[in-house]
């Protein structure tokens, strides 16, 4: 069974055998951020750009808390 891209449906030619879990990809027709979820059997979801960024940012106000203290 073909993967498709979770946004826009498009046929996607990856090789399940050159890709590991956590590794991005792009899809060619709508350009979305693909994380590789799992590869066997090969699962995608889109890439949260702003949510991750956003964790970090918390992830570090907390560290310099802490060194506050």
């Amino acid at each position: 069974m073909p993967v498709v891209c979770p946004e826009c449906d498009n046929p996607l030619d990856i090789d399940v055998d050159d890709v590991e879990a956590g590794e991005v990809v792009t899809c060619d027709e709508c350009g979305t951020d693909l994380e590789i979820v799992s590869s066997d059997p090969l699962e995608l979801a889109p890439v949260d750009d702003e949510g991750y960024d956003d964790e970090e940012d918390d992830l570090l106000d907390d560290e310099d808390e802490d060194d506050d203290e």
